[in-house]
């Protein structure tokens, strides 16, 4: 991962604010919504979005204000990756996020909450996709999640996904579900 990524996360975490991400454009629209980092003990892999283009993406989505944050995130990652039978969640961070929405084609500005979630099966359901959502589940590992990432970041729209990855990972080791990540 990045230096400037973890000099981001070393100055948040000293001064207990919550991070921002991104570069700010012009006619950004406002989406608040919430992130699911999605993992397998069993596989000992992550679960993300694929793309056709082969970019992975993490299973996202806005959050009307009257919905729970927490039932809304898990809503949207079960109808995008067809998964719903989880074991554990965990709220493990937020941020602000500037990025260009590559699917809907508009530039957005979110505050996203990002939740662990470790599978208790990894069966998945029908997944639920809307017209823009051109994606399929994909099993891979946060280094190569990262990988992908890396290639792809020249806008530092995925900075907030590398954070957050970063976040997920450490948590999931420390839990005990994550045995064979290396540190990110």
């Amino acid at each position: 991962m990045g230096k400037e990524i973890n000099a981001i996360i070393m100055h948040m975490e000293t001064n207990n604010s919550i991070p921002e991400f991104g570069t700010k454009r012009e006619n950004e629209e406002r989406r608040d919504g919430g992130i699911g980092i999605v993992f397998d003990p069993k596989s000992q892999k992550y679960a993300v979005g694929k793309q056709l283009d082969g970019m992975f993406r993490l299973f996202s989505g806005g959050v009307d204000a009257s919905e729970d944050i927490q039932i809304g995130t898990l809503r949207e990652v079960s109808e995008e990756s067809g998964l719903s039978d989880f074991s554990y969640v965990e709220n493990i961070g937020s941020a602000f996020c500037h990025y260009y929405n590559s699917l809907r084609k508009v530039n957005r500005v979110t505050h996203a909450t990002c939740f662990l979630i470790i599978l208790n099966n990894a069966t998945p359901n029908e997944t639920k996709l809307e017209a823009h959502e051109t994606f399929s589940l994909y099993w891979t590992t946060a280094a190569e999640m990262v990988a992908n990432w890396d290639e792809r970041n020249g806008e530092h729209d995925l900075d907030h996904w590398m954070y957050f990855i970063k976040k997920a990972v450490t948590r999931a080791k420390e839990l005990g579900y994550d045995t064979t990540s290396p540190d990110l």
